[in-house]
């Protein structure tokens, strides 16, 4: 998907929101399931954690009306709540694929919620996301090409 400019400027611009919704996320899976990397490397995991991360930021956004303003085009807020959702996942099974698949889960309930992510194309590179989370993907071309979740699977 396509999180590298936007996750470039996005820890320096909104480091405080961004640390509030992680801080949430990580508080929440630590007492849910007993600290950091003791939750079970699922994907019913990371669709719990990255659900209520991704639910907490978007209240947060609808509580605070010049911050949803400031978050400018929604490609900002996207990126927030997909970067909290997947930190909170990665740290709570201790696996990177759960935390990507928070990441991807995050931008798909983001689109539900909202209508849109940002503004442009910025919908097409994080909808197309999810089928790298895991390297099979039996649905395009050869039922027996391993593909990892750098595989340009991507707008051009």
């Amino acid at each position: 998907g396509g999180v590298e400019f936007t996750q470039y400027v996005t820890a320096a611009y909104t480091n405080d929101v961004l640390d509030d919704f992680s801080y949430y996320g990580v508080d929440f899976a630590s007492d849910k399931f007993g600290g950091f990397a003791k939750a079970p490397a699922t994907l019913d995991i990371a669709k719990e954690l990255a659900t209520e991360v991704t639910l907490y930021g978007i209240e947060q956004y609808e509580s605070f009306p010049t911050l949803l303003e400031d978050h400018f085009g929604g490609s900002q807020r996207a990126a927030v709540l997909a970067a909290a959702s997947g930190i909170t996942s990665a740290i709570a099974t201790g696996h990177s694929q759960i935390g990507l698949a928070g990441w991807h889960l995050s931008m798909l309930l983001h689109k539900e919620s909202w209508g849109r992510l940002g503004f442009f194309g910025y919908d097409l590179q994080d909808q197309c996301g999810p089928t790298n989370v895991f390297s099979y993907q039996s649905d395009e071309g050869n039922p027996l090409e391993l593909r990892g979740a750098n595989y340009p699977n991507y707008a051009m």
